[in-house]
């Protein structure tokens, strides 16, 4: 297994504070699978920058609301 990605995220926080969203609808809103917002608030994918933009937007916020990059040592 290799490491994280050094994309965090606060996918899930937007999700609850949206009226407690699901995986899927917020998948299907944005065009990805389910699995794939798993894989993103689980940290072991690192979402397209087109696919970030659309996250945001849903949640009318900006990307690095959403999304932030931790430097690796």
């Amino acid at each position: 297994m290799g490491k994280p990605p050094p994309i965090s995220n606060r996918v899930r926080l937007h999700r609850m504070l949206a009226g407690d969203m699901t995986q899927a609808e917020l998948g299907e809103a944005v065009g990805v699978t389910r699995h794939t917002i798993i894989a993103i608030e689980q940290g072991r994918y690192s979402p397209s920058l087109e696919t970030a933009f659309r996250i945001a937007r849903l949640f009318d916020v900006g990307v690095e609301d959403v999304f932030g990059w931790e430097e690796q040592p």
